[in-house]
Formats: structure tokens, C-alpha cells, sequence
């Protein structure tokens, strides 16, 4: 019972693509050339106990890069020999202001409604991040776009964490603003291993977990300066 429910319905020969109680259940009378009488609360009963629910499908991608096992072996080494100076960069955005549903008093049937498109007219920022994985501690700028400047400029708060001049690793992705010639001459040239993650491989970046949870929608537009945040987060 379990192996069919956990085999998708079409590699039967079903002409469906998931199976319901009432269709498992109709299939598993004549499943194999024998009978198997279940009653559907009895089946989804049985399927409980042995921890099969009923959950929507999810997508991933595999790195198709040629260098993906080579660039994952990297950054877990320097995680796990040089935790004290390895850091992580990314960027978060474009956020932009924009109304969020609550609750509130209405007459019945007749709740308030939002509208399914909005202006954005304070424009979009992006939150440059750069965390530290040895303090486990995140900073960053809020800025109206993303580029090369943008991000040495950001590389180099992350090497003046470090001011005795002992190499440091950042890990981040294979946006072409941070794989630059530039970038990469003065990386080399103050002690930056840039460690970039494998196509499609986000979660081997370190900054992904604390820096979602605040780059959120404020009241910071494109008129205004760069906005500070320095947030020193406690361990659990």
C-alpha cells in the first residue's frame, strides 16, 4: 500500500497525476492481480501510522555546472579549517514598500479588500549583506541597485573586519558584478579568496538563513542615503 501511494499514479498506467483516497483505494483492489479491500478511512489511517501525507510538490534544480563538486568542496574546507575568517556576501531585492493583509472590523461577508497590484512609488532597494561566520554577525547597506561599485564597496567592509591582514574567504554567487576583473585584482591583492557558490546551489551560501529575515519592505527609498544595519545576532 505505501509503495504505491509513494509511486506517482501515471508510472502505473494511470491516466491521472495524483492519487486521491478514493482512487488509491480503487486501485489497490485490482493491484497485482489480487484484491486488497481497504476501506478509505482505514487506508488514509494505515498511511498515517507509517508517515505518508498528503503534500504538494516542490521543484529543485541540480548545478549544472562542470565545477560544482569542485567549488562545494571549497567552501565546505574553509567552513570547517577557517570558520574565524570566512564571510559571506549577497544581495536581497528589489524591495520595495507595498500593502500587506491584516484583520479588521467589517460588516459580514464584506471584508476590506487590497488591491492585487500596487505603485511602488517609493521606489525598490537592494540590502547588500555581508555576514560573519566565525561572530556570527550580519551587517549591511540598503542601495538602489546593484553593480561592481556597489559591491567593492561591500568587500571591503568585510576585509576591514579583518584589519590584521590574514586572508580572508567570501563566499557569494556568480553575478557578473562580482566576478569582474576588478574585483577580482583587488581581492588578489588583499588576501580575498572569493569562493563562489555552483550555479543554482544558493543554500551553500551561509548569508541565505539570516539575512531573509531582514531584508523586508521599509520605509527606506531610492531618494534617500544608504541605510546602516549592523545586527549582532545571538546564537540559540
Amino acid at each position: 500500500v505505501v509503495q504505491t501511494a509513494t509511486t506517482r499514479p501515471t508510472k502505473l498506467g494511470q491516466p491521472f497525476t495524483r492519487w486521491s483516497i478514493r482512487k488509491l483505494a480503487a486501485y489497490l483492489r485490482r493491484v497485482h492481480g489480487h484484491s486488497i479491500r481497504i476501506g478509505r478511512e482505514a487506508l488514509r489511517r494505515l498511511l498515517r501510522r507509517r508517515g505518508i501525507t498528503f503534500q504538494r510538490t516542490k521543484t529543485w534544480k541540480e548545478s549544472p555546472g562542470p565545477e560544482r563538486d569542485a567549488k562545494l568542496d571549497r567552501i565546505e574546507h574553509v567552513l570547517e579549517h577557517f570558520p574565524d575568517r570566512v564571510f559571506a556576501f549577497d544581495e536581497f531585492g528589489p524591495l520595495g514598500i507595498r500593502p500587506t493583509a491584516g484583520s479588521c472590523w467589517a460588516k459580514r461577508g464584506k471584508p476590506n479588500r487590497l488591491p492585487a497590484t500596487y505603485h511602488r512609488t517609493h521606489g525598490v532597494t537592494y540590502f547588500h549583506g555581508c555576514y560573519s561566520v566565525g561572530d556570527d554577525r550580519l551587517w549591511g547597506v540598503n542601495r538602489c541597485r546593484k553593480g561592481t561599485a556597489n559591491t567593492m564597496a561591500a568587500l571591503k567592509s568585510i576585509r576591514a573586519a579583518r584589519p590584521d591582514g590574514a586572508p580572508v574567504y567570501i563566499i557569494l554567487d556568480n553575478l557578473s558584478a562580482h566576478t569582474g576583473a576588478d574585483i577580482r585584482r583587488w581581492a588578489k591583492k588583499n588576501k580575498v579568496e572569493l569562493c563562489f557558490t555552483p550555479t543554482y546551489a544558493s543554500w551553500a551560501n551561509p548569508i541565505e538563513a539570516p539575512a531573509r529575515s531582514l531584508a523586508r519592505p521599509d520605509s527606506t527609498s531610492c531618494t534617500s542615503p544608504p541605510t546602516h544595519r549592523r545586527i549582532q545576532r545571538s546564537h540559540p
